[in-house]
Parts: structure tokens; sequence; C-alpha cells
């Protein structure tokens, strides 16, 4: 066993977007003595396989969609030559080593010690880092975070090695001719429209009849629909039962579903398995500090990221509560807040409650707040009042009538005081304007407050200000 070798008030094992922010937190602006240990890249997996390089993706398949729209408009764009996805690909690449380097950077100037390592408990105070030239470090700690996050799950059916994860996702040097993407929240649906857009054939299979499903079932509904006007075909009620060799490029599916309940195959060329997330604890040593797990594995962690153990605290995705990375860093800086901020800080926390979400489809997909049953289920029907519309953008006017994407919108009021508690909302923009009405939701507004908004025209935004 390695002698002590470091000594700190606080270690920070995981450098993902939470661990990096509490640490960051606690040294910099607190002072304290901080250590960050990290097996990967910075930045983990928002920055370096989530995230980040998805929405770079995602900005591509957009402009492709565009090209494809813009005849409607007058434009005669002539392609000359098809989507160059290896040379975006590298470029994709190099701008995630850049941000790499600003973490790094960034630990530096808030003065954090970084350990690029894999580090195990021994106790509830002491870490052994194997660092990534072999050697051990021991560390003894005053206080101890958990931020070690997640990664894909693969099932364990005969051949299933042979699919990718959204890990391998980003290390794709060409774009499949046909993929199969079998899942249904939001990693397999973002990356379908992404795929789709970009060219390949798309196919997406799905255990149930609809995807998001933890989303309001008007935005279930609505993206179902959308996905199969685009031409993405949907495998409803499917299984997997094996996937078998072919050549060197394509392999074959075998599969049911509701279409072929006794059975189909499929040659395709790529396979993204995106069926869920499992906490990254396989080696953390959490027995023996007596850390306390779920029966998914998932460290618990209760609302102040306290976990059973004294002085050890966990948050993020390896805690499985709200796995958003936004939330990570929220939770981060609170706790960081808390343990090192002194008496005004006692009782930081985050506040888990209307945080707002969306999803990279094609088109967006923005919740916040009680789906429409939840609210239901909650208040009581009788209390609970919804107000939705559904509409074309002015975008498509200039388009034919098979080319209009649905833009849908709803509200769900609670009570006589109409407190929106549910704001639901797909089409083109999404993302950008879910953020500010985020705000509204979270700061208790009513529906008579969104009525006193004088809409700005013309927009999709103003529907949500004249329901």
């Amino acid at each position: 066993m390695a002698p002590i070798s470091k000594e700190c008030d606080f270690l920070v094992i995981g450098g993902g977007s939470g661990g990096l922010a509490c640490a960051r937190r606690a040294s910099g602006q607190w002072g304290a003595k901080t250590i960050a240990v990290e097996s990967n890249r910075l930045g983990g997996t928002c920055v370096n396989v989530g995230c980040v390089p998805k929405k770079v993706t995602w900005n591509a398949a957009a402009i492709a969609e565009t090209l494809h729209e813009a005849a409607s408009y007058g434009f005669q764009i002539k392609q000359t030559a098809p989507f160059d996805f290896k040379t975006f690909k590298h470029k994709r690449d190099d701008y995630i080593k850049r941000l790499n380097g600003i973490y790094e950077r960034n630990l530096e100037k808030d003065h954090v010690e970084y350990l690029h390592g894999r580090a195990q408990l021994l106790s509830k105070n002491e870490v052994e880092v194997v660092l990534h030239n072999g050697s051990k470090e021991k560390i003894r700690a005053k206080k101890i975070l958990l931020a070690t996050g997640g990664h894909p799950n693969i099932p364990k059916i005969p051949g299933a090695e042979m699919g990718i994860t959204s890990d391998g996702f980003f290390d794709l040097e060409t774009l499949p001719k046909r993929v199969a993407l079998v899942g249904a929240g939001y990693i397999a649906v973002e990356m379908a429209g992404m795929f789709h857009h970009l060219g390949s054939e798309t196919h997406l299979f799905i255990r149930h009849e609809t995807f998001l499903r933890p989303f309001d079932p008007m935005i279930q509904d609505t993206i179902v629909k959308e996905y199969e006007r685009q031409g993405i075909h949907i495998h409803r009620n499917s299984s997997q039962s094996k996937i078998e060799k072919k050549d060197d490029k394509w392999m074959t599916m075998h599969y049911t579903d509701k279409t072929s309940p006794d059975g189909n195959t499929l040659d395709i060329d790529c396979l993204l398995w995106a069926i869920g997330r499992s906490p990254e604890v396989e080696d953390l040593g959490l027995d023996k500090a007596g850390v306390e797990q779920n029966d998914k594995g998932h460290i618990i962690a209760d609302e102040y990221q306290n976990t059973s153990v004294e002085n050890i605290y966990s948050l993020g995705d390896v805690c499985g509560k709200i796995e958003l990375t936004p939330v990570a860093i929220a939770a981060g800086r609170q706790l960081a807040n808390r343990l090192f901020g002194g008496e005004q800080y006692k009782d930081a926390k985050l506040d888990y409650t209307n945080i707002p979400s969306v999803v990279f489809a094609h088109p967006e997909v923005g919740s916040i707040g009680l789906t429409e049953q939840e609210a239901r289920e909650q208040f009581g029907g009788d209390n609970v009042k919804v107000y939705k519309t559904d509409f074309t953008a002015m975008y498509y006017a200039m388009m034919p009538p098979e080319a209009k994407a649905p833009t849908a919108y709803k509200l769900v009021c609670q009570g006589t005081e109409e407190k929106v508690v549910g704001l639901h909302i797909l089409g083109s923009g999404s993302a950008e304007m879910l953020q500010g009405f985020g705000v509204a939701v979270k700061m208790g507004a009513r529906k008579r407050d969104f009525d006193s908004c004088v809409a700005i025209h013309p927009t999709s935004a103003e529907e949500l200000v004249t329901l």
C-alpha cells in the first residue's frame, strides 16, 4: 500500500461538469485545498461524448435541413459533392480538444490540483489513485465528493458488441448508409434525427407505441408523427434477439415489432444502442467506505448531496436523480458553498423542482414542470386547467403542405389563480425559447402574468402569451 502522499480539504473524484464546478468553487472562491481526479478527458460525458459534440452535430443536421427547404424560398442550390462527414468529424474533435485544454487551465486558475488517474476509496477519508503512468498516490481528504458520472448500457443478446453506444457515435469516421437505433429516450431520438437529416436511412426501434415517454403526451404523439412524416422508420413494440455479422461492413439485426410479430431481419452498417445508462461505480470502492447504493447501483444522496457516510458527498449522473449537465453544475456549486462558504451558506442546496429540459430533436422539444397527467394526479382533475395550441409556424408558409413541420404548445395551470405548473413546447426555436419561459415558471407565474405580456409579432413564442 502506498504511503500517504497528499492531504487536502476536499477531494473530488470525477472531472465532469458537476465535479469540476464544485472543485473550482471550493478552491477558487472559498480557498479550500482541493484535488480533482479524472481518469478520462476533462469535461466528462457532456463535453466529450454528450451535449457539446451532440449540439455541433445537430447544427450540421439543421443546416442540411435548411438547404433542403431553401427551394421553397426560391433558392436553387445544387449540391456538387456529398456532405464531408469525415472533415466535419475531425473539426468537431479539434473543438472538443480545445475545450479539454480550457477546463485544465481553469483548474489551474482556481488553484485546483489535477490528477489524471483512477481513484478508489480505501476508507471514509482515504483514496488511492492509480495515475495514468501506472504509479500510485494515496490521498487523505477531510471531505470527498463522488461525481463519477455514468456510462451507456449494452443489452445481453448475441452479437450486441457489434453495435456502438452514444460514446461510439462520436468516433464514426463515415456516415452510415443504413443505421438502426434502439431506444426511446433523449439520446436515441436526438441521434435518429441527426442521422436522418445528414443522409442515413434511419430506423428507430422502440419498446412501446411512442418515444420520450416521460414527456407530456402532446409531445410524444406530435414528435412521433413528425419523425414518420420526415421518413424515419419507427419500429414500435420491438425487441431484438441477436445480431449477426454479414461481411466486413454490414450486420444483420433479428427483431420483432408491431408489424412483424413473428420476426424479421434488417441489414445495417451501423447499430447504436441507446437503452439507458448505468452509474460509473464499478471500481470506486464504495463498499470499503460504506457508501450505500440503490437497487440500480446509483449512489444514494439526499437533497444536500450527503451520502450515507459523513463527509462523503455525491452528485450528478452517478446519483441518477436528474441526469442533466446544468443540474450537476448547479448542485456542485451549492455544495461547495455549503461546505466551505461559511455560516451564510449552511443550508445551501439545489432546488430540484421546475428544472427545464430540452430534446434537440427535429423539431426541438422543451419542457418544464408537470405533465398534464402528473398535475391532475397531484392536484385533482377539477383543479387543473389546460391551455394548448398547435399551428404551422410562419417559416413553413412558403412550403407545400407535405413539407410543413408542426408546432405545439401547452400550459398546465393549477387552482383558481391558474399558476403555471407545466409548460411544454415543440417546434423550431423551442430550446432558446424555454430558457426565458423557464424563469417565469420558476418564479411562480400565473396564466394572467403570461397574458399581461405583450406579444412579439410575428413569432411562434407569442402563442404562449395569447392562449
